[in-house]
C-alpha cells in the first residue's frame, strides 16, 4: 500500500464484535475447563482479522501482552470474543481482545480473559508497510488509544532493557 493512499479509519470499520462459540466437551482440559490454548488460537485469529481490515494488508502476530485468565468456562458455556485496533504507528497496530463466557441457561457472562496483540503489516516481500491512523470516536476508544500508547512505551522500554542485559552477559 502506497503512504499516498493510506487513509485513517475509525475503531468500528474493522472491529469484531461478539464472535461466539460454544463450549462442547473437546475443548476442555483435564479439569474439565476450556482449554487455555484453544482460546489464544482463536483470539489470535479474531485479531489478525481486525489487523488485516484495518490494515488491507497481510499481517502478522509481533507479540501479545498481558494475557491473564480471569476466570474459568467450561461446558456448555458460550465464548463471546471481542477485538477491536486500539492504536496504529507506522506499520504496527495494537489490538485489544475481551473474552466473556455465557451461561446460556441464565444469560450470566463472566468476564475470562483480556490481553493486547501487535501486529504489523507486510508486503508480498515481507517488508513493513504503512498502516492507516486510527480515529477513536468513543470516550472508550479514545482511552484505549491512550493507554495503548503507554503500553508501547513500556514494551520498548523492556526491549531496550533485554537488549542490554543480553549484551552485559556477553
Amino acid at each position: 500500500m502506497n503512504a499516498v493512499t493510506v487513509r485513517a479509519k475509525k475503531v468500528s470499520e474493522s472491529m469484531v464484535h461478539e464472535h461466539t462459540y460454544k463450549v462442547f466437551p473437546n475443548d476442555l482440559n483435564s479439569y474439565g475447563t476450556v482449554f487455555g490454548g484453544m482460546i489464544m488460537a482463536t483470539l489470535d485469529r479474531i485479531a489478525l482479522v481486525v489487523a488485516e481490515r484495518h490494515s488491507g494488508e497481510t499481517c502478522v502476530t509481533v507479540s501479545v501482552d498481558a494475557m491473564h485468565f480471569l476466570a474459568p468456562a467450561g461446558q456448555g458455556d458460550i465464548l463471546l470474543y471481542y477485538a477491536s485496533v486500539n492504536r496504529s504507528w507506522r506499520s504496527s497496530m495494537e489490538i485489544g481482545v475481551k473474552v466473556l463466557a455465557e451461561n446460556y441457561q441464565t444469560g450470566e457472562k463472566r468476564h475470562i480473559l483480556s490481553a493486547y496483540f501487535t501486529f504489523v503489516a507486510l508486503d508480498e516481500n515481507k517488508i513493513a508497510v504503512e498502516v492507516p491512523q486510527v480515529i477513536p470516536d468513543t470516550s472508550t476508544e479514545k482511552r484505549r488509544y491512550i493507554e495503548a500508547g503507554d503500553r508501547r512505551d513500556r514494551r520498548r522500554k523492556e526491549a531496550e532493557e533485554r537488549r542490554a542485559s543480553r549484551e552485559n552477559n556477553n
